[in-house]
């Protein structure tokens, strides 16, 4: 029996690894701590921040139903639809796919989040001088304060409640209202990567991923969490630079410049995607954007501070309440492997299977002209998960906070062979199925 297993491991493919890898990470994330009585300070279904809740709703009809007619087809609609037709394909199946997961939960299941103590509509509604709140934003950040920040708001720069302030203001400001749009805001996240891998000449790369990138696990957090808003307004931010670059535009690139610079003000960890715009202009093989794109992202930066928030000052503060609070309770000797579990998770397993095919023939891939485009871009998402996670400022909670680097990863399954992609999309599915109806994930 050891040598048939020895003989099986060796005729495990790359991408079997990854799935190995992947699985692995899972199950002991999810076992140690239940065995061991270990204390890893989140709800009570490590590495995820959930519990334990089967149930079923309005939705499981509609996404099993979806899930059944996406499986079969969508690897071959994406292969052949004409490219318009297919990114509108790919928000409709993504957009039909959150909302069919969420409603697992009723209407709530898109409301409910956005509206609790530490996210930010509360906030954003009783904000009636923006100014004023601005000027005393970084004062407030840490819990010594008086009157200190609701955690979500305290733990993102100004920009994000400058967002949900606004959808108030335009009477978008209930549960359901702002949900909806955050929802169809993620709808358009693979678009954007689809854009950005075509205008690097890997149109073929970016139909073959088209089905990952909208379907599957991240889903779930997707329709809930301001992180999907955030990784929507990064994903495009590239999508100019790439077009930017590609067409010496100085237009897409005043564009890429005022989301790349907005992407800063809603998220502390978000500098990292300096990763990945790097990685776009060395496969553009043009470095025309980068003044003008870097100009006007630092413009952003300061236009928040004549209005009061100062970013530069606001980097400690943060970095004193998140070790102050949970965060500094939060083992680090459990969360650096067990995040990448809970990503697992958020990604799906075949995310690791695409990374694993990735970095086996990364040599090979880099003589192809569209290949290249996927090593480089799918590259520097993992490059981007591996700095947060080394991080310590990214303990817990990685399924909704690396929801803008999940989408790049995604990516690496273009490089997969025909039948794990057919396979792969219908397991990716199912584990956001199973997970859906089985956990409250809390975002």
């Amino acid at each position: 029996m050891t040598s048939t297993l020895a003989a099986r491991t060796r005729r495990l493919s790359p991408a079997g690894w990854g799935i190995a890898a992947a699985v692995t990470l899972m199950a002991l994330a999810m076992v140690v701590p239940a065995v061991s009585g270990w204390n890893v300070h989140v709800n009570h279904f490590p590495p995820l921040h959930a519990d334990w809740d089967p149930r079923v709703g309005g939705g499981t009809v509609p996404a099993l139903v979806l899930a059944v007619l996406l499986g079969r087809r969508a690897v071959d609609l994406a292969d052949r639809m004409p490219w318009r037709p297919l990114l509108a394909g790919v928000f409709v199946a993504g957009l039909a796919w959150m909302l069919a997961l969420a409603f697992v939960d009723g209407p709530h299941g898109v409301s409910q989040i956005l509206g609790t103590q530490y996210e930010y509509l509360r906030t954003a509604r009783g904000t009636t001088d923006l100014h004023a709140t601005l000027q005393e934003f970084v004062s407030r950040i840490r819990q010594d304060t008086q009157h200190y920040w609701p955690v979500h708001i305290a733990g993102h720069p100004a920009g994000a409640l400058v967002f949900f302030v606004v959808l108030v203001r335009l009477g978008l400001g209930s549960g359901f209202a702002a949900g909806m749009v955050v929802t169809v805001l993620a709808a358009t996240t693979a678009l954007a990567v689809m854009v950005t891998v075509r205008a690097l000449g890997a149109e073929r790369m970016a139909r073959r991923a088209a089905p990952f990138l909208a379907l599957g696990t991240a889903a779930i957090w997707q329709s809930v969490s301001a992180d999907a808003m955030f990784a929507a307004v990064a994903a495009w931010g590239i999508a100019c630079l790439a077009l930017a670059a590609t067409r010496r535009s100085i237009g897409w690139s005043l564009l890429s410049g005022l989301l790349l610079g907005y992407t800063m003000m809603l998220s502390y960890g978000l500098p990292l995607l300096g990763l990945l715009a790097v990685a776009v202009l060395v496969v553009a093989r043009s470095w025309f954007p980068l003044v003008i794109v870097g100009a006007v992202a630092l413009a952003v930066v300061v236009v928040f501070a004549i209005f009061g928030f100062n970013y530069l000052d606001a980097l400690p503060a943060i970095h004193t309440r998140y070790w102050d609070a949970i965060g500094g309770r939060r083992p680090f000797s459990y969360w650096v492997w067990a995040d990448l579990g809970a990503l697992a998770f958020g990604a799906g397993p075949l995310a690791f299977a695409g990374v694993a095919q990735l970095a086996a023939g990364a040599r090979g891939y880099l003589g192809d002209t569209e290949t290249r485009v996927v090593v480089w871009v799918s590259g520097a998402g993992v490059a981007m998960v591996l700095a947060a996670d080394l991080s310590m400022m990214s303990k817990a909670e990685v399924e909704r906070i690396w929801l803008p680097f999940v989408p790049w990863l995604l990516l690496s399954c273009a490089l997969l062979p025909e039948r794990w992609r057919r396979r792969g999309l219908v397991g990716q599915l199912g584990l956001a199925l199973v997970v859906q109806h089985l956990l409250s994930t809390g975002w």
